[in-house]
């Protein structure tokens, strides 16, 4: 069993290719020779796929897939993860934000007896003002709603022993959340403090703000049912205001017959009510989607190519 695989999921990624695997390879065997690099790769029009193959013949130890279409992010980093057979498996991205030099303290972690050890971001340079406050109050409204525990700024970028990857490989939903699933796993988990720089070369692919919205409803509709308590809480609620409401109406006529209730207040309420049914409309459409996804039981990706795998 080899010591260490490191999974990359890689997509339009030509402009970084060869300066991270160098980076990343250095980093690797200044602590251990017996690895693999498995590359989970999108397709693409661009030379991604045709430089990480020139790698391959310049180091046997790298690995790579290439699915049928463009499957995402998270379903590359499982499928990644799923052919994975050392006794720790390290995911990180190809676009250099995380430093592959930090690979070095992850090992001394795991040493220490830990299962998973987490890659947090002291700083996020490159990112907007916008992307930052989504993904800081993204991870609260998870933690606070959910029984699971994500350090926030904690991204995929992580080292996870042989006993967490043979969890997750057990598990088989669509709409994977990577971080949520290894904090419902637990055992050992501890986290180490970077500074993320910016993206090396190239273009993010990743939708800035759509993208870290998907992850929170991800994180919150994956791993917990309070969405539909509270809206159920708040159906209870303003269905006794609203008897109020009407209760108060009935009295008023009684009391005096001539005064009409105003047209404006009228519209602006049945508004206000429309405006939260569709909510909760929205928030039932996402658990009968994901349920929708389920039963279909499609395979979450297709691999249409495996280079330089034993098997």
């Amino acid at each position: 069993m080899k010591k260490l695989s490191v999974i990359v999921p890689a997509y339009k990624e030509e402009a970084n290719i060869k300066l991270f695997i160098d980076r990343l390879i250095r980093a690797i065997e200044k602590i251990t020779n017996d690895y693999e690099v498995i590359f989970s790769v999108d397709p693409s029009k661009d030379k991604t796929e045709n430089l990480i193959m020139d790698e391959i013949k310049k180091n046997s130890k790298i690995r790579m897939i290439v699915f049928s279409r463009r499957f995402g992010q998270p379903n590359a980093t499982m499928a990644g993860l799923k052919l994975s057979k050392a006794e720790r498996s390290l995911i990180i991205d190809c676009d250099l934000q995380d430093p592959p030099e930090l690979i070095d303290k992850m090992f001394k972690e795991m040493d220490k007896g830990f299962d998973v050890v987490l890659a947090v971001r002291k700083s996020r340079k490159g990112e907007t003002l916008i992307k930052k406050i989504i993904t800081n109050y993204g991870y609260k409204l998870i933690n606070k709603i959910t029984d699971i525990k994500i350090p926030a700024n904690s991204g995929d970028f992580r080292m996870l022993s042989k006993k967490v990857v043979d969890e997750l490989k057990l598990i088989d939903e669509p709409n994977a959340f990577l971080r949520g699933l290894v904090a419902y796993i637990g055992f050992r988990q501890t986290s180490l403090i970077y500074d993320r720089d910016e993206r090396s070369l190239g273009k993010s692919k990743y939708n800035k703000y759509f993208g870290s919205i998907k992850i929170a409803f991800n994180g919150i509709f994956g791993f917990s049912s309070k969405p539909i308590f509270l809206m159920s809480l708040i159906g209870f609620i303003f269905a006794i205001m609203s008897f109020l409401i009407g209760f108060y109406y009935i009295i008023v006529k009684i009391l005096d017959p001539t005064i009409t209730p105003g047209l404006s207040s009228t519209i602006l309420i049945i508004t206000f009510f429309s405006g939260l049914q569709l909510i909760g409309l929205g928030i039932l459409g996402e658990y009968i989607g994901r349920i929708h996804d389920d039963v279909k039981k499609r395979p979450k990706y297709i691999i249409d190519k495996k280079i330089n795998f034993d098997d």
